[in-house]
């Protein structure tokens, strides 16, 4: 079997997910790599066979995405010229990790991708929502990267095609320990908004890995310094809590390694909003932005000692085998139907 295994390069956890499911996927056949966007920390240990410039967004330093770099940072020509270039027939089995070349390659070309993502759970009709709905966001999840069949993963498990998050090996390995600060990763905010709140609370030490700053720095209760993977894990570890955005990766890791946790949605962001709303029914505090008004909800989040208790069981080689199934059953599907058109193609 030959399988094209694409990746949204555009954050981490696509990428997180990739550096322990591509190895298993190995198992089964041999595995391309495409990677669109180029905006994650993290690096991938196997070889990229194809990599793109997609089709990605950009954060902007207000708490949300940056619109205007997002549009002249991107290009409709060069985002098609890449979907007509792509080889989606010379494989099997077509994997889309909210990745657009390689699903619109295949909507475009006629041939079946599969989804495999954090998105694809957002959008099932089991996971919570906004209580105020955002169409515009709901038309970006739904058609950004369209599939034929997925398996999602959500921060606790919805049905059978709805799984825990993929925790890679690296975060499954560490033994945490508590040395009192407090990791932060605000990649939407600048460096200047998050030092003016995080200072007000003087009692902990915090320490902020910004996507702003090109070396470190210290103010008075606060460190900063650039984001950079295997410092951040090495924080995340030993501190007593996580202040993050609402994405996915983070978050699960944080759960996971059973620490404090406390979100912040990015504005204007459907995906988060949703995210927010599966953390908020899960106990985790959910701040709608990071001003003055929310110190004192970061001051009571600090002295509280509530940590959410999650059950994220290693499920790599279950959801591998589960999309192969899924794959050769849609395969075994579309031979059936061929069938009766080729017996009637034959009558005479």
């Amino acid at each position: 079997m030959k399988i094209l295994y694409a990746i949204q390069g555009t954050g981490n956890g696509h990428v997180a997910r990739a550096i322990d499911l591509v190895p298993e996927f190995r198992k089964y056949g041999d595995v391309d790599v495409l990677l669109s966007g180029q905006h994650s920390e993290l690096n991938l240990p196997f070889d990229v066979k194809y990599r793109y410039q997609g089709f990605g967004f950009f954060f902007g330093q207000n708490g949300g995405i940056d619109f205007s770099k997002t549009w002249r940072k991107n290009s409709l020509d060069r985002f098609f010229k890449e979907v007509s270039q792509l080889p989606v027939h010379e494989y099997d089995l077509v994997i889309s990790d909210f990745e657009p070349v390689s699903a619109w390659a295949c909507r475009i070309k006629g041939k079946t991708c599969f989804g495999m993502s954090h998105q694809s759970a957002v959008i099932d009709a089991e996971a919570p929502v906004p209580a105020t709905g955002d169409w515009w966001g709901k038309v970006i999840l739904k058609h950004y990267a369209p599939v034929a069949g997925n398996l999602g993963f959500h921060f606790r498990r919805l049905n059978g095609h709805i799984s825990t998050p993929v925790i890679r090996k690296s975060i499954r390995e560490i033994v945490p320990g508590n040395q009192g600060y407090y990791t932060v990763y605000l990649p939407a905010y600048s460096d200047l908004t998050i030092i003016s709140i995080l200072s007000e609370i003087r009692d902990v030490k915090w320490q902020v890995f910004s996507k702003h700053a090109e070396v470190p720095y210290s103010f008075n209760n606060i460190s900063i310094r650039p984001v950079e993977s295997n410092g951040f894990v090495k924080s995340m570890a030993n501190c007593a809590g996580v202040l993050c955005n609402a994405g996915f990766e983070t978050p699960s890791e944080a759960l996971f390694l059973r620490k404090k946790l406390c979100v912040i949605p990015m504005k204007h962001q459907y995906e988060q909003a949703c995210n927010a709303e599966m953390l908020k029914s899960m106990g985790v505090p959910v701040l709608q932005k990071l001003s003055s008004e929310v110190i004192p909800h970061l001051q009571n989040w600090v002295a509280s000692s509530k940590v959410i208790i999650v059950n994220y069981p290693d499920n790599v080689h279950f959801m591998t085998e589960q999309m192969i199934e899924m794959a050769q059953s849609r395969e075994m599907a579309s031979q059936k139907r061929r069938i009766p058109r080729l017996a009637g193609a034959l009558r005479f």
